[in-house]
């Protein structure tokens, strides 16, 4: 009765960071098409809610590096896992609530390699895995986006240098539903795998799947997908503020660009099997497009500190997870723990919607009347 309690919770945990993985991420998707008005914002998010559905069925090669590529499935336990998403989901929420786009990739992989280290110790972390396909990753996907950014902004803007504005404007508008549904499809690829994972770990650590051949069933495809498309449409307005205009003032050129590159970037992590972040390589993509124009129209100040939230996910969500997990050990290795958790995390959730909708129902302070 106990293990069929953890592993339920372990698998809603999971399916609610996907969600927040969704909303969280979902600027990474629209906020160029948005910010150039290539799409209205509701049609946007609607559009990348069904690509991000699915791009989750096209490829598993990243789920299976989660669920045995980071850490020894063998070494894991129902309650590391369950702490490890718990990390994920407050570092995602604390990051949510500031508007910074941080990476809800690199938050989950931390949660659950603090939440391992504070269990097991180092012995149960793949190195060689967490090194190859999760650190190094991290630090060029953003460089290489960036990179392509820069040049195919230079290459769109000379091949349209006479052309008229106005019908440039709206055939690169145009080629934003293409790129943009690229990304949010790319985006499904990627990120809905790592929820898939981390489900398929859990089932080994409860015997359900083997640990020899982890194979991710069907049933977690779909839910992870589901999630994820939910979580997207529900949307992140802080977060698709700060991407969409807040980093560059963006034209159409530059938006159907970095689009265009962030997806090639994260297809190309895909086929891999790197758990790429999203949110590292849509932010170098714009910031690219923007510096190869000009490097002033870049707002190096908000890129600062994107990169410390960058820089403060792995390890703070990582001590996060840890943190949690030793606050459950203390009532020993079976659901009581958890569940105290669960309760205390969602009580907390309460209190942040409440105190936000009470601040957005409160009057602006009135302008004072001159003497």
């Amino acid at each position: 009765m106990d293990a069929d309690l953890l592993i339920v919770l372990v698998v809603v945990t999971a399916l609610a960071f996907d969600f927040t993985n969704g909303f969280h991420d979902t600027a990474n998707v629209v906020a160029t098409s948005i910010s150039t008005r290539a799409l209205r914002p509701r049609a946007a998010i609607g559009l990348a809610a069904i690509l991000n559905f699915v791009g989750a069925f096209l490829s598993l090669a990243v789920a299976a590096t989660i669920a045995s590529g980071i850490v020894e499935a063998t070494a894991v336990t129902l309650p590391v896992i369950f702490a490890g998403l718990v990390g994920a989901i407050v570092w995602n929420l604390v990051t949510w609530y500031f508007g910074l786009p941080s990476s809800s990739s690199h938050a989950l992989i931390g949660g659950v390699v603090g939440a391992v280290l504070a269990a097991q110790g180092p012995s149960a972390i793949i190195g060689e895995g967490l090194l190859g396909k999760v650190i190094i990753p991290a630090l060029v996907a953003p460089v290489l986006a960036f990179c392509v950014a820069g040049i195919g902004i230079l290459v769109a803007y000379r091949v349209v240098g006479r052309q008229r504005p106005g019908p440039v404007t709206r055939g690169y508008r145009a080629g934003q539903i293409v790129s943009g549904g690229l990304l949010a499809l790319a985006h499904g690829t990627n990120d809905a795998q790592k929820t898939m994972g981390i489900i398929t770990l859990a089932l080994v650590a409860n015997g359900t799947v083997s640990a020899d051949d982890p194979q991710v069933p069907t049933w977690v495809v779909i839910a992870s997908a589901s999630a994820i498309a939910l979580g997207t449409y529900s949307g992140g307005w802080r977060i698709i503020r700060t991407m969409g205009s807040r980093i560059i003032k963006m034209d159409a050129a530059q938006g159907f660009v970095a689009q265009g590159s962030g997806a090639a970037v994260i297809l190309a992590a895909t086929h891999a099997g790197f758990p790429l972040s999203t949110t590292h390589v849509i932010s170098g993509a714009v910031m690219g497009s923007g510096a190869a124009k000009r490097l002033s129209a870049v707002r190096w100040g908000v890129a600062g500190n994107i990169l410390l939230a960058w820089l403060l996910t792995l390890p703070m969500a990582g001590a996060t997870g840890a943190v949690v997990y030793a606050f459950s050990s203390i009532f020993g290795s079976g659901a009581l723990g958890p569940v105290i958790i669960a309760v205390l995390l969602i009580a907390g959730l309460v209190l942040l919607s409440v105190n936000r909708m009470r601040h957005a129902a409160s009057p602006a302070p009135a302008a004072a009347e001159p003497a």
